[in-house]
């Protein structure tokens, strides 16, 4: 990675108080979801998502 496009994630992240890693998470996804991008529901995601969903 570019040290300039790690600096402006490191400026990103910090300005939305997450990790690095969490941040190119985020980055990611949305990336995705904008392009109409997905990956299959395995047994982790679908765990993860009723998990973070609220009942």
């Amino acid at each position: 990675m570019a040290p300039s496009v790690k600096e402006l994630l490191r400026l990103a992240a910090a300005h939305e108080r997450r990790t690095l890693s969490n941040m190119l998470e985020v980055l990611i996804e949305d990336y995705c979801q904008a392009k109409g991008l997905g990956v299959p529901a395995g047994p982790e995601r679908i765990e993860k998502e009723m998990t973070s969903t609220p009942h």
